[in-house]
């Protein structure tokens, strides 16, 4: 550390004890980042103009005088000087993907989304974490974000050296991939940010080919209004026609984009529990599922991310799957079961999958 200034050698020695002190919690990797996302809200503004977003209205809110927030973290916390960004690995043991893609009749969901809510292990996470820095060297001004807030995690990660914003616009990393989660703590300490690392796609466009509805419209482009993900979870009313025969079995995000990345083949599995398969959703069958009442899916789901979607809009999944399901008497009565359901929007569905196995 030769012809380093005194403040240098703190905040140098501060950075590593942080990175420890997050290794001792639990997480993945830590980083370090300064305030600004380059490029990040002329991008965010031409997608949102060319409609992308869908239905999020939230991408498109949180504007000010200064510009948008989700590019501006000064906006958001204001004195914020640095960013602590944390990866905790969720990739979880359990079926197959390709096999449950592959056999119609199962349910496939997102693989993030089979254990618990990432939200509060995360959120919990990087609070213990300021509560030790805290500890160490007293009261700062922090926030801390988890996919709750206007924040650019991935334009914030790639500044923090985590990795490359991939084809398919999800940041990757050589040896963890893309199956992480991100957090944030904005901070008004003064930490050198850590060196990004370049590009490492190349000429592999696997993620655009493999993508069932082709929402990857360019290289680092998603259209939200075709992805599979938007689709199932935040879209609220029917999903367009022609779209449903392409979503497959997919009945809670899709995974295809990571699924055929070279970037993942090694990927590690999670070390954490509470990311493990719950109530058998990795391999569920479709007829199973959808037999479900309200207060089933209200329980089984509790804790998990896939509730937020609501009852009505997981049956309204399960009717699409089961009308790309192979046909067969059970599928055929788990639809009719449902064809007088309340909801009009599960109607429609159901009706559709009747329809598509010639039963209706």
């Amino acid at each position: 550390m030769v012809g380093m200034h005194e403040g240098d050698r703190k905040s140098a020695g501060l950075k590593d004890n942080i990175r420890r002190w997050g290794t001792d919690l639990g997480f993945d990797a830590i980083g370090f980042s300064g305030t600004r996302v380059s490029g990040a809200e002329r991008n965010l503004a031409a997608w949102l103009a060319a409609g992308c977003h869908g239905e999020m209205d939230y991408m498109a809110a949180h504007t000010t005088a200064r510009g948008n927030k989700r590019a501006l973290p000064t906006e958001l916390l204001p004195g914020t000087q640095s960013i602590i960004t944390a990866r905790i690995n969720y990739r979880p043991a359990g079926a197959d993907s390709s096999e449950v893609l592959g056999e119609g009749e199962r349910a496939f969901i997102s693989r993030y989304a089979l254990g618990r809510d990432y939200h509060k292990l995360l959120r919990a996470r990087l609070q213990q974490l300021a509560d030790r820095i805290t500890a160490e060297i007293g009261s700062f001004s922090y926030r801390v974000f988890t996919d709750s807030a206007p924040v650019m995690e991935v334009g914030l990660a790639q500044n923090s050296g985590f990795g490359w914003r991939g084809k398919h616009t999800l940041l990757l990393e050589r040896e963890a991939g893309s199956w992480f989660f991100l957090g944030e703590i904005f901070t008004d300490l003064s930490l050198p940010p850590d060196a990004p690392v370049t590009d490492h796609c190349g000429t592999c466009t696997a993620c655009l080919e493999s993508c069932p509805t082709q929402a990857i419209v360019a290289p680092y482009k998603l259209d939200a209004r075709l992805c599979i993900s938007y689709l199932t979870i935040e879209l609220k009313g029917s999903i367009p026609e022609p779209l449903r025969p392409l979503l497959g079995n997919r009945i809670y995000g899709c995974d295809d984009c990571q699924l055929v990345c070279p970037w993942n083949r090694a990927a590690p599995l999670t070390r954490e529990n509470d990311f493990a398969p719950r109530h058998g959703l990795d391999r569920a069958r479709l007829v199973e599922l959808f037999a479900w009442e309200e207060k089933d899916f209200n329980a089984r789901m509790a804790g998990s991310a896939i509730r937020r979607i609501g009852f009505e809009r997981w049956l309204r999944n399960i009717a699409v799957a089961l009308g790309n399901a192979p046909p067969g008497a059970e599928v055929l009565g788990a639809l009719r079961s449902r064809a007088d359901h309340p909801s009009a929007l599960v109607r429609e569905h159901v009706a559709w999958a009747l329809r598509r196995h010639g039963a209706l």
